[in-house]
């Protein structure tokens, strides 16, 4: 008798469904968890008196009663709280003008018109790994800009959004200058390295040569990881309206001069448009550069005045450089947007702009609904305390840790990558981890400036293959914008789109931190590995 095989229907859910289950979950999980009194301590430094202070921490149960009156009472604070909602909507005010204006798709024609795709895939990574030293800035612009750039080139936007989000997140920190991540770690590090040594210090420049190489290197790495694995993965672009009517030809060719005309006419308004828009560039560039020069006639408006130093001033807590950046940024494109518009005609009033801006941001609705749920189990995941638990667990074991010299590094740069699952924000987990690593390296003779660029190697390991990291719903988000088949794609699909960048850009920092290691290259100006 002949079997027959049963076939089972492949079933998915929704990314705003799956944030709707893992909120749930998370929250059954928690209960679990505390019932069983799952706990874990922690040592942080007193930044009065540098000593350290044990903290213990428990999981907080949240299916009951409590726990969902804290979901319902918190659900407008969390979504309207979320970072990533306020950061991307003023960004693409900017670029729905820019847009609207055809700046942009004008911009993306002629500036990568000698550009093979391999190049424009190694400027995009390489800014996007640059795009660290603000904060998260390239999440919320590169990313929808980058998928305007590669369907200008005609190529997969899906592939243009992962390779923007992957050079943000598995780069995060490699930057080539001096940033929001050392204003972030550097005071948490000299506090740790002052528990062994009383006088040592710890400079903002101490990463900065270790920094400059990664960058340079992760982008190479990254470009081959887009261009020959993960392009297989996504695939060729279906577009309906690529069609070319056949009918529509036939006419062009009989009208070969009234068109050659047209295009001359098209290319000159173009030219003037982008002429306008470069000035506008310059013009605001310089006026931003003005307003973080201190000590001149009406400057320094964008610097925090309180803090001595001028990186502080630049990239501190409370610099409006800093917390404005992405408001800056919208409204540099903003500006070309408008300048181009007047040079090439592209625009006739402002209610043909505002209704062109408006059709641009016509899948901003979807994105806010996604955001939404994104922010519940996010706000969820942190109340139950699972991450800073685990974080503290990994911190306990490093500590007890038998090994010296490599094994140590490779070991700690391990750890470190899995906690990023559980705890994207740089300077929550360093809080955990530095009272532990830095003076376990400096016995080991390691430096604390280069157990920092450790540090920020394994925190960006696994940066982007998370739900828990904040920005990863606005790649989910933007992927489900220009997906043209007739499934969404769901997180699953989503993370497996970024598991090659984060498999082999792993290996390429081990490799970056044990090769410095080994041959001993400086870290920064007069800084080494090895104290």
């Amino acid at each position: 008798m002949r079997k027959t095989k049963v076939k089972f229907k492949k079933f998915t859910f929704h990314p705003i469904t799956t944030f709707i289950l893992l909120t749930f979950g998370v929250m059954i999980l928690s209960s679990i968890l505390s019932f069983f009194e799952v706990q874990a301590s922690y040592s942080t430094i007193n930044s009065t008196s540098l000593s350290l202070e044990n903290t213990l921490v428990a999981v907080e149960g949240l299916f009951n009663f409590e726990g969902f009156k804290f979901l319902i009472s918190n659900a407008a604070r969390n979504f309207v709280s979320f970072t990533p909602l306020s950061t991307l909507l003023i960004g693409l005010i900017g670029l729905s003008v820019a847009h609207a204006s055809g700046f942009i798709d004008t911009f993306i024609k002629r500036g990568t018109l000698n550009l093979n795709n391999r190049t424009i895939t190694f400027i995009l990574i390489f800014i996007a790994t640059l795009s660290s030293i603000i904060n998260e800035v390239g999440y919320v612009i590169l990313i929808p800009l980058s998928a305007l750039i590669f369907l200008a080139n005609g190529r997969n936007p899906l592939l243009g959004i992962t390779a923007s989000f992957c050079g943000v997140a598995f780069g995060y920190g490699a930057t080539m200058f001096a940033g929001s991540t050392e204003i972030n770690l550097v005071p948490i590090t000299s506090e740790a390295a002052l528990l062994i040594d009383g006088t040592f210090h710890v400079g903002m420049l101490s990463n900065l040569i270790a920094i400059i190489i990664a960058s340079i290197v992760l982008s190479i790495v990254g470009t081959f990881i887009v261009e020959e694995i993960i392009i297989k993965k996504i695939g060729k672009y279906r577009n309906s309206d690529s069609v070319i009517n056949s009918e529509t030809k036939e006419i062009k060719l009989e009208n070969v001069e009234l068109e050659e005309q047209k295009r001359l006419e098209i290319e000159t308004r173009e030219k003037k448009g982008l002429k306008n828009a470069f000035i506008a560039f310059m013009v605001i560039i310089l006026l931003f550069m003005y307003m973080i020069i201190p000590g001149l006639p009406g400057s320094g408006l964008l610097l925090d005045m309180n803090e001595s130093a001028y990186i502080n001033q630049l990239f501190g807590v409370n610099s409006y450089f800093q917390d404005g950046f992405t408001y800056l940024v919208s409204i540099l494109f903003l500006v070309m947007g408008i300048a181009y518009a007047i040079g090439a005609k592209s625009i006739k009033n402002d209610k043909e702009l505002i209704e062109k801006s408006s059709f641009y941001l016509k899948d901003v609705g979807y994105l806010v609904v996604l955001i939404f749920f994104a922010a519940q189990f996010i706000a969820v995941f942190k109340k139950t305390n699972i991450g800073t638990i685990i974080v503290a667990w990994i911190s306990n074991l490093i500590k007890d840790l038998p090994f010296t010299g490599l094994p140590l590094i490779v070991t700690i740069l391990i750890l470190i990558a899995f906690c990023s699952l559980f705890i994207a924000t740089q300077s929550a987990k360093w809080t955990i981890l530095a009272p532990v690593v830095v003076p376990l390296m400096m016995q080991a003779n390691i430096s604390p400036q280069f157990a920092q660029f450790i540090y920020r190697a394994g925190d960006s390991m696994t940066k982007g293959f998370t739900p828990i990291l904040a920005y990863f719903v606005i790649y989910l988000g933007y992927l489900n914008i220009y997906n043209t088949e007739k499934e969404p794609i769901t997180i699953k699909k989503a993370l497996s789109f970024v598991s090659p960048y984060c498999l082999i850009i792993s290996i390429t920092w081990i490799l970056i931190v044990v090769l410095m290691y080994i041959v001993g290259l400086p870290i920064g100006p007069g800084v080494y590995p090895s104290l």
